[in-house]
């Protein structure tokens, strides 16, 4: 169930991308006890940001982050180029809005690009329309000038999420957004007829013909998508080294032991005084290779 696919089509200047998250998204909600809409919105930024990772084809990382002023705070997903991905979101009161522009209103929205070599990109998106999926397609809009349609849906009920992208592939180094397209409005117009469950539920294939049996499309393999933190030892480590070696000590003397919880997946790492030492030394990792 948690896969991408990537399909084209023959006839027409547009590609697409089917994402449908279980298990992944189910994982990233095991967090914490999540009120019904903050599930929605992490359900769809996740199947957001695997879209994003397939459209950007990059080696790296790429993170949707939302941080508002109202009742929720912060919402974070992020995945890389293995469609391997995490996410949380933090919230003072349930919010009562359901609407993603009502749920973030004030708030700042960004995409952060994070490619192996070479350098990092931050574009910000503007939150002035009522869903993330319309955010996102005037983002595309305004930043790669190219039509962009995407359906982001959500059943909170089975812990499905699942998406469709549509994008006009340029076929002129020419500004393509302001253009008439027909095929892709032809196209578009069929992804609006889909149902919550008939994309959270059916299959690649039974999408794809339930929307365009009249077309020809080309499929391409699917790729897997999975919940995995890149939180470790040694990462909680570093960031203990910002904080003074005596107030360590002082905390360890006090009780026994130095636990740090990631709150992406609730690992827990223990450090003792000998660990403290070897932080602030510098060798923590080498002493972990020769235990």
């Amino acid at each position: 169930m948690d896969q991408i696919q990537r399909f084209l089509f023959d006839n027409a200047n547009v590609r697409g991308e089917i994402v449908q998250l279980s298990s992944s998204y189910k994982e990233m909600l095991q967090a914490q006890a999540y009120p019904e809409n903050i599930e929605r919105v992490l359900g769809e930024m996740a199947v957001a940001t695997s879209m994003l990772v397939a459209t950007l084809k990059i080696e790296g990382e790429v993170s949707l982050q939302v941080q508002g002023n109202g009742a929720v705070k912060y919402a974070l997903v992020t995945a890389n180029h293995k469609q391997e991905m995490r996410g949380i979101a933090r919230w003072d009161e349930t919010p009562e809005q359901s609407e993603f522009i009502d749920i973030f209103q004030g708030g700042i929205f960004t995409i952060t690009i994070t490619p192996e070599t070479g350098q990092r990109y931050q574009g910000i998106v503007a939150i002035d329309k009522p869903t993330l999926a319309q955010c996102l397609e005037g983002y595309f809009s305004q930043s790669e000038q190219l039509p962009t349609h995407i359906e982001l849906r959500v059943d909170t009920n089975s812990k499905r999420a699942a998406g469709l992208f549509l994008q006009v592939v340029p076929d002129t180094a020419e500004s393509s957004v302001n253009k008439e397209n027909a095929e892709f409005e032809h196209l578009t117009k069929l992804a609006e007829t889909l149902q919550t469950k008939e994309l959270t539920e059916l299959s690649f294939e039974q999408v794809l013909h339930r929307l365009y049996h009249e077309e020809q499309v080309r499929v391409f393999e699917p790729q897997s998508i999975c919940f995995k933190c890149s939180c470790s030892r040694v990462k909680s480590a570093t960031a203990l080294k910002s904080i003074e070696k005596q107030e360590l000590l002082e905390i360890v003397a006090e009780h026994g032991q130095i636990k740090m919880n990631c709150q992406f997946c609730h690992a827990e790492y223990v450090y003792d005084a000998l660990d403290v030492e070897a932080i602030h030394a510098g060798t923590f990792e080498q002493s972990l290779s020769v235990q």
